[in-house]
């Protein structure tokens, strides 16, 4: 009986949580040192629960293309920020400032992206768009 007692307090106790503190680390981002790269947008994958955004960079002069992946928030809190889902095209040049994976391989998460055609500046800051309670 103490055990069924014991079970059913658990169940209630998992099934009242809440629901934010599910949400996965960022700890894969190394948010103290920033890079800045020229690159060309080759795809903008605008899905839940994080949009990509893909390019292409040659992270040092001469050296051969490579496809780089960056993580943003959801589309929900892109759109509340004024984002679509036509924010970015394949073949937009831009100026791409990001937090790199520590790891080393070829990604990170968004910061600031320059449009080099117009000027124009996009932001999102990954970290503050996932805190609970961004309106």
């Amino acid at each position: 009986m103490k055990l069924k007692l014991l079970c059913c307090v658990c169940v209630l106790a998992a099934a009242l949580a809440p629901p934010g503190l599910a949400h996965h680390s960022f700890a894969m981002f190394d948010f103290n040192n920033s890079t800045t790269f020229s690159a060309t947008v080759t795809e903008f994958r605008w899905t839940n629960p994080h949009v990509v955004l893909l390019v292409e960079v040659s992270p040092k002069p001469g050296t051969p293309v490579q496809i780089w992946s960056m993580e943003l928030t959801s589309p929900g809190n892109l759109t509340r920020m004024g984002w679509s889902r036509k924010s970015f095209k394949p073949g937009d040049r831009i100026e791409l400032q990001f937090y790199p994976l520590r790891d080393g391989k070829h990604g990170g998460a968004f910061n600031s992206a320059k449009f080099l055609a117009t000027g124009q500046v996009l932001t999102s800051s990954l970290r503050d768009a996932e805190k609970p309670g961004l309106k």
